[in-house]
C-alpha cells in the first residue's frame, strides 16, 4: 500500500480525528456545557465574518449578543465569555494530544535527518569508520529551563499524555473519560510555583520521556553504527536550570539548589531500581541472580541516603553491570543481554545526576556579591585580598584575581550578598561530592560584558570552595549586539592570562561560551541578532583556535524564531567550517519541551535531527562558507534592518503602546513561573528591565509578531529600490543560514493577524504607530514571497502551515474576547469614578485568555 503524502497523513490522522473527538467533547453531560457548545460555533462565525468585513472586536462581541443572545443580562454575557475561554482552552489541549499521537505517522521516523538515514548513507558511501569517528567526538546537550512559556499545569500535562495514548489506540471509552476529566480540571494556578515546583514539573519529562528516548538513541548508535562495541562518548546529555538559574529570580536559594540536586539523584536511582527489579525477575540463573539482588539492595541504600555520597559508587555500579553482561554472553547464550546493555548505557548517560544542574547569575549581581565578599574578608583579617584591592588599577585587579591563592571558607559572612554567593558555591561543591562532578560543574554569567566579570566569579569559586582544583567551567553569556561584538576581545584577554589558561588545560583545553538569542533580538532586531551571533561565533572560533582551545557554543534559544527558535536543526546544519561545531548545546524551554520533546517519539526524532545536523557538514565534506560577496550582502541587510529596528524601538510610542495596548502587564498575573516578569523594581516600564519572554509573548498575543520580522522588509526593500534584488536572491539560494532565517521569519508572518487590531489604526494616540508596524509587515511579506518565489507563506511547509491554521482558527474567538476586554479596560480606566469591580472582571478575562493563546501557538514566547 502506497504511503500518503505528509499533508494527507496530517489531514487524516490529525485534522479529521480532531473533528471527531471534538464532537464527542461537545456532547459531554456538563451543566453549562450544552449552551456553550451550541453558541461557540455561532460566535466563531461572527468573529470570522466580522474581521473579514473590517469590524473591530468590540463590535463583533456586541453583534453576537444582539443577534443570538439579546435577552442576556450584562453579567450573564460576561459569564458566557468566560465559559468560551474555558472551553477553547480544552479544545487546544485536545488538538495537542491528537497531534502528539499522530507524530510518528505524520513524520517519517526513519527518513532524512534520522540516525537510520545517516547510517544507511554511510554504508552506501562506505563511510562507516568516518561516521564512527565523528560520533566519538560529538555531543548534543539540550538544557531544560523553567522559563515561563508553558501554561499547562502538571495535571493537564498528564491528561495530554494519557489522551495521546488513548487516541493512538482509538480507545473511545478512555477518551470519553479523559475528556470528562479535562472538562473539570482547572487550568489556572492560584499561586506562583516555587523554583522547586518548577524542577519537579520538568523532572517529569526526565523520568517519562528522556530516560527512554535518550536510551533508545544510545542503544541504536552502539548496536547499529558501532556494532556492539563500547562507546567512549555519551553523544547526548541533558542540562537543567530549575533550581540553579538565579538570574532575576530571588526565590532560587542555595537550599533550593541542594534540594533539586537530591531530587534529581532520587529520580534516576528509582529508574535504575525499577529496571534492576525487572532484570531480577528475568536473570534467575545461578551466580547472576545473587549479584542482581545485591545490586538492587545497594541501589536502594543509595536512594535512602541520596543526600550523602553513595556507598555504591557509579563506577562500581557500571562495572557490576559489565560483569553480569559478560557472564550472560559467556555462560547463558546472551539471554537478556540487550536489556542489561540498555541499563548499562543509561547508567553511562545519566550517572547519579540524571541532568547536569547549571548555576546562573547576572554579572551586575556578581559585582555586588564580589565587593561584599572582599569587604568582609579584609574586615575579618584575611590576607587573601590586599587591603587596597579595590583601589588597584583594573589591569592589576585582573592579574591578581586570575592568580588568586588562599581560602575564605572559614569566614562567617554576615552580608546577605556575600553569604548567598558563598553558600551557592559551597552547594556546587557538595553536589559534586554526592552526585558526581558532572552533576553541577558550570556557572553561567549572564550579561557578561568584560574580562573582570569572568575573573570576579573565577576568584570567588576558587576561594570559597574549590581551593585545590577548580572543577567548574566558567561560562560567559554574551547577549546584546554590543557585547557580542566585544566578546572576542574579552576571550582573548582571558586566553592570554597564564593562570586562566592553566585552568583551561585542567578542563581539557575547552571553553564554553553562551550566546543569547532572546535578548539579542530584543536589543537589535531579528536579522542583526542572528547575524551578530553568527559573526561572533566565527570570531570566537578563530580566536580560540589561535590559542589551541576548543570552543563550545551554548545557544540560549527560545521557542519562536524571534527568540532563536523555529526550525532549530536547520540552523546547525547551515553552519560552515568557520564555526566550531564539536558540540550543539541549546536551551529548551516551556512549550518547546512539550511540543518538540514531550513524547517518546517526538523527543527521539528531534534529538536525532540535531545529531544529524551537527555532523552533516563534516560528513559531507561540503563547504558551507559564504562567498565574500554574500557576506557583504548579509552584513548590509543586517545593518539596514538594525537601523530600522532601533528607530522603531526608539519611537516615542513604543513602550506606551506595549504597556497600554498589549497584554504585557498581565503576564505577571498568570502564575506560571517563579521568576518576576521584569528585572528592575521601577514602577515605570524601562526597556532594559523588560524580559524577552513577556516582550515577545505580548507581540504574539497582539498577533503582530514584530520581533520575528521587523526590519527584514525594510532591508529587502532597499535592495529592491537599488535594483540589486538579484544579490539577495543569490544569497538566499546559496546560503542555508540566510534561507533558514527567511523561512523562520515566514513562520512569524504566518502567525500574524492584523485584522484583529486594525481598529487601533484609528486610535488618536497610537494609530500612526500601528500603521508603521502594519506597513513593515506588508513590505516583509511581499518581498519574502518575491525572494522565495512562493505564492503564499510557508508554501514549502504545508503540514506546519496547516497545523498553524487549525490552531489559529481554534483561538480566533479567544483573541477576539481578549481584545474586547482590553478595549473595555481602556474605557473603564478613563471613567470617573472608577468602577474597580468591573476593572477586576475584565483584567481577569485578559489574564485567562493568555493561557489558550500561548498554548495554541506552541512556540510563541
Amino acid at each position: 500500500m502506497a504511503i500518503q503524502p505528509k499533508l494527507a497523513r496530517f489531514n487524516t490522522n490529525v485534522l479529521q480525528k480532531y473533528q471527531v473527538y471534538n464532537g464527542i467533547f461537545m456532547t459531554l453531560p456538563f451543566d453549562t456545557l450544552s449552551k456553550t457548545v451550541a453558541l461557540l460555533p455561532l460566535f466563531y462565525e461572527t468573529c470570522k465574518k466580522g474581521f473579514e468585513e473590517g469590524e473591530d472586536p468590540t463590535a463583533i462581541v456586541e453583534t453576537f449578543f444582539k443577534k443570538y443572545q439579546g435577552r442576556r443580562s450584562a453579567k450573564s454575557q460576561i459569564n458566557l465569555l468566560f465559559r468560551f475561554i474555558q472551553y477553547i482552552e480544552r479544545q487546544v489541549v485536545l488538538f495537542d494530544a491528537i497531534e502528539d499521537a499522530a507524530f510518528p505517522i505524520v513524520n517519517n521516523m526513519e527518513g532524512l535527518g534520522t540516525l537510520r538515514n545517516l547510517k544507511e548513507r554511510a554504508v552506501a558511501e562506505n563511510k562507516i569508520p568516518q561516521l564512527q569517528e565523528l560520533l566519538e567526538g560529538f555531543n548534543v546537550r539540550i538544557v531544560l529551563t523553567a522559563h515561563p512559556t508553558q501554561f499547562y499545569p502538571g495535571a493537564v500535562l498528564g491528561i495530554i499524555t494519557d489522551l495521546s495514548k488513548a487516541v493512538k489506540e482509538d480507545n473511545l471509552s478512555e477518551i470519553n473519560s479523559l475528556l470528562a476529566q479535562l472538562g473539570k480540571t482547572p487550568f489556572f494556578k492560584e499561586h506562583k510555583p516555587t523554583p522547586y515546583d518548577e524542577a519537579i514539573n520538568l523532572i517529569w519529562y526526565l523520568k517519562n520521556v528522556f530516560y527512554y528516548s535518550f536510551g533508545r538513541i544510545y542503544d541504536y548508535i552502539q548496536q547499529n553504527i558501532f556494532e556492539e562495541k563500547p562507546l567512549k562518548n555519551s553523544i547526548v546529555n541533558i542540562g537543567f536550570w530549575p533550581g540553579g538559574d538565579r538570574d532575576g529570580n530571588p526565590f532560587v536559594t542555595p537550599e533550593i539548589t541542594l534540594n533539586v540536586a537530591v531530587k534529581l539523584k532520587q529520580s534516576i536511582l528509582k529508574k535504575y531500581i525499577k529496571d534492576v527489579k525487572y532484570l531480577r525477575r528475568r536473570l534467575t540463573f545461578r551466580g547472576i541472580r545473587e549479584r542482581i539482588t545485591a545490586l538492587n539492595s545497594q541501589l536502594v541504600d543509595n536512594l535512602e541516603n541520596a543526600e550523602k555520597a553513595p556507598k555504591l559508587a557509579l563506577d562500581d555500579f557500571i562495572r557490576e553491570l559489565q560483569t553480569i553482561r559478560q557472564m550472560l554472553i559467556d555462560n547463558h547464550q546472551s539471554l537478556y543481554v540487550d536489556e542489561v546493555t540498555s541499563l548499562l548505557n543509561k547508567a553511562s548517560l545519566f550517572g547519579y545526576h540524571f541532568a547536569s544542574l547549571d548555576i546562573r547569575q547576572d554579572s551586575r549581581v556578581h559585582d555586588q556579591m564580589f565587593r561584599a565578599v572582599v569587604k568582609e574578608a579584609i574586615k575579618a583579617g584575611s590576607t587573601v585580598f590586599p587591603s587596597n584591592f579595590m583601589d588597584l588599577e583594573l589591569r592589576d585587579q585582573l592579574d591578581f584575581l586570575a592568580g588568586i591563592q588562599g581560602s575564605l571558607e572559614g569566614i562567617q559572612f554576615k552580608d546577605e550578598m556575600a553569604l548567598n554567593i558563598s553558600q551557592t558555591i559551597k552547594a556546587m561543591k557538595q553536589i559534586q561530592d554526592t552526585n558526581g562532578e558532572i552533576a553541577c560543574n558550570r556557572y553561567i554569567i549572564s550579561n557578561n560584558q568584560t574580562t573582570l566579570n569572568v575573573l570576579q566569579l573565577f576568584a570567588m569559586l576558587k576561594t570559597l570552595a574549590f581551593t585545590d582544583i577548580l572543577t567548574v567551567d566558567v561560562v560567559p553569556l554574551f547577549e546584546t549586539v554590543t557585547d557580542l561584538e566585544s566578546s572576542p576581545y574579552v576571550m582573548q584577554e582571558l586566553y592570554e592570562n597564564r593562570h586562566y589558561r592553566e585552568h583551561l588545560v585542567n578542563r581539557g583545553d575547552t571553553q564554553t561560551i553562551m550566546l543569547g538569542f532572546s535578548d539579542g533580538t530584543k536589543d537589535g532586531g531579528y536579522l542583526m541578532a542572528n547575524w551578530a551571533i553568527f559573526r561572533a561565533k566565527e570570531a570566537l572560533t578563530a580566536m580560540s583556535r589561535k590559542y589551541g582551545i576548543e570552543v563550545i557554543f551554548f545557544d540560549g534559544r527560545g521557542g519562536p524564531p524571534a527568540r532563536g527558535g523555529g526550525k532549530t536543526h536547520q540552523f546547525y546544519a547551515s553552519l560552515g567550517p568557520s564555526i566550531s561545531n564539536k558540540e550543539i548545546q541549546l536551551t529548551i524551554q516551556g512549550q518547546t519541551i512539550s511540543s518538540n520533546f514531550g513524547t517518546l517519539e517526538s523527543s527521539q526524532y528531534n534529538m536525532e535531527q540535531l545529531i544529524s545536523a551537527g555532523i552533516y557538514n563534516r560528513y559531507n565534506n561540503r563547504s558551507l562558507k559564504m562567498t565574500d560577496s554574500d557576506v557583504e550582502v548579509m552584513n548590509d541587510l543586517a545593518t539596514i534592518s538594525y537601523r530600522a529596528y532601533v528607530d522603531f524601538k526608539n519611537h516615542p510610542a513604543f513602550l506606551s503602546y506595549l504597556q497600554r495596548m498589549s497584554t504585557l502587564k498581565y503576564y505577571a498575573k498568570t502564575n506560571i513561573g517563579s521568576r518576576p516578569s521584569k528585572r528592575g523594581k521601577s514602577a515605570e516600564l524601562v526597556f532594559s528591565d523588560l524580559r524577552a519572554i513577556p516582550f515577545v509573548g505580548s507581540w504574539s498575543q497582539l498577533k503582530q509578531n514584530v520581533p520575528g520580522f521587523f526590519g527584514v522588509g525594510t532591508a529587502l526593500k532597499v535592495y529592491e529600490e537599488r535594483g540589486e534584488f538579484d544579490k539577495v536572491i543569490h544569497l538566499y539560494q546559496y546560503s542555508n543560514f540566510f534561507k533558514t532565517l527567511i523561512e523562520n521569519s515566514m513562520m512569524s508572518l504566518t502567525k500574524s493577524f492584523f485584522d484583529l487590531t486594525r481598529y487601533m489604526s484609528e486610535d488618536p494616540e497610537f494609530g500612526d504607530f500601528w500603521k508603521l508596524i502594519y506597513s513593515e509587515y506588508e513590505t516583509t511579506k511581499r518581498l519574502i514571497l518575491k525572494l522565495t518565489g512562493y505564492t503564499e507563506l510557508m508554501e514549502n511547509q504545508p503540514v506546519g502551515k496547516a497545523s498553524i491554521e487549525v490552531r489559529e482558527s481554534i483561538v480566533l474567538p479567544l483573541l477576539t474576547i481578549q481584545q474586547f476586554a482590553l478595549k473595555k479596560l481602556q474605557e473603564l480606566e478613563q471613567e470617573q469614578p472608577r468602577d474597580f469591580e468591573q476593572i477586576a472582571i475584565f483584567e481577569k478575562m485578559v489574564t485567562r485568555s493568555l493561557f489558550g493563546n500561548i498554548n495554541a501557538s506552541r512556540n510563541s514566547a
